[in-house]
């Protein structure tokens, strides 16, 4: 026995169903034609296969039998007014292609320029489904524009993918650099990298890169802060199996990529390279700063820290979590691999809601420092919100409360006896990983 279930009901069904949006083009002697559709689904790899659905009622569909062509171009997160506007939501259009920047693929069926992927096909097949026509078209030609998150649609409404939280971060303390050297600073240096937490300490001598102390407890330091090449190579034979460059936020990346080469040249082929992209978090570099993480990625960085700029736009210090979040959503597919760190300030009390906006979408390694000393923003808070959100940290709050203390008192023996204090080169160590 047959059971037909009213047309609302299976609507309502199928709008539960979540799936990528896309323009289905085409192009004949009645000039380009386009419309928005989300019925569409690879079939094969070999030979390439693609199917789309098109109601037998619409002119779209006429189209495609006539011109026997077609083209899917997959929409990103940013192309919501395209996709409203094929889909005919905007009143008054009368050319569609007016908006995005559109050229004619091997079949002549119009592909957009910056859409996330597009297939160029020619009609192989066509089989009749109920009120639809399913279109199985070969792919003659293919391309991806631009690594960027996918517009979705889902219940009737457009969207972009969730944001789950991550497990874990990683910390990295900056904010010891300043310390003289004490007992009690080194007490807090190793209780932060015991607890899992890496700690920049204070700057060596300039006269080369020297190999990192050893500590009572057997933690070493594993990264040195270098400003050229021969430092670079200093760094790597004194046994430091990691250098820190501070690079502009300028599309090349070239100190990098050049230490880089020239440890690679030199033989230290595991010396890993820390690019540190300065002012990459400055809204007026949004574009310079993702090429930089390109080119560091390729370059075969091993990481890369975004920095905030101490001081932001005349308008507004800091970063907007709006600014953090569309380059974010470009920077991290860019980096692929590479771990992106993020160096955030607290301007105006967004620190917080940088990180979250940083971890929703996909950063896992924050730099920090203990009572936000320097304008960083504070380790304690940030291990405060992770704990309220359910993502785990190096330490706990209560630690951290301890150490803040013994923060404070290193302070006041700072003010009260001045160390004279190298900018030179700066090392940095790395603890085991938490459990």
């Amino acid at each position: 026995m047959t059971t037909v279930i009213d047309e609302t009901t299976f609507r309502q069904v199928l709008s539960r169903w979540p799936s990528g949006v896309a323009i289905v083009t085409t192009a004949g002697e009645d000039g380009w034609h386009g419309m928005t559709a989300s019925s569409f689904s690879s079939v094969s790899l070999a030979p390439p296969l693609v199917l789309v659905c098109l109601d037998q009622r619409i002119r779209s569909h006429e189209l495609l039998l006539r011109n026997g062509v077609f083209a899917v171009n997959v929409l990103g997160r940013d192309h919501l007014a395209l996709g409203r506007r094929f889909a005919g939501m905007e009143p008054g259009v009368t050319d569609r292609f007016a908006a995005g920047d559109w050229l004619p693929g091997a079949t002549g069926s119009p592909v957009l320029t910056d859409s996330a992927a597009w297939v160029d096909c020619r009609v192989l097949h066509r089989y009749p489904g109920g009120d639809h026509t399913i279109f199985l078209g070969e792919v003659v030609a293919a391309g991806t524009p631009r690594i960027t998150s996918p517009l979705l649609f889902h219940s009737r409404s457009w969207g972009q993918l969730a944001d789950p939280l991550p497990d874990q971060v990683d910390l990295a303390d900056t904010g010891l650099t300043a310390a003289a050297a004490s007992p009690r600073s080194a007490r807090l240096t190793q209780a932060l990298r015991r607890a899992g937490i890496r700690v920049r300490l204070r700057p060596v001598g300039s006269e080369g890169a020297e190999t990192a102390p050893v500590e009572p407890d057997g933690l070493r330091c594993t990264s040195v802060h270098v400003n050229d090449s021969a430092a670079v190579i200093a760094a790597a034979e004194a046994g430091l199996p990691a250098v820190e460059l501070t690079v502009p936020a300028d599309g090349r990346g070239a100190a990098a990529a050049g230490a880089v080469q020239t440890l690679r040249t030199a033989g230290h082929q595991d010396t890993l390279v820390v690019a540190r992209v300065g002012n990459a978090l400055h809204p007026g570099l949004a574009r310079a700063a993702l090429l930089t993480v390109q080119r560091l990625a390729a370059a075969g960085c091993g990481e890369i820290v975004l920095e905030e700029p101490a001081e932001g736009p005349d308008e507004a210090d800091g970063v907007s979590p709006l600014a953090l979040r569309r380059l974010l959503q470009d920077a991290v597919p860019e980096a692929g691999p590479v771990p992106l760190r993020l160096a955030l300030r607290d301007h105006h009390g967004l620190g917080l809601v940088n990180a979250l906006t940083g971890m929703k979408s996909g950063v896992r390694h924050f730099d920090t420092h203990l009572g936000g000393h320097g304008g960083l923003l504070a380790t304690e808070r940030l291990v405060l919100l992770c704990s309220r959100v359910g993502v785990t940290t190096p330490v706990d709050s209560a630690s951290l409360r301890a150490l803040r203390t013994e923060l404070a008192v290193l302070r006041r023996q700072q003010r009260a006896a001045p160390v004279s204090r190298s900018p030179q080169r700066t090392v940095s160590s790395h603890a085991p990983e938490s459990q």
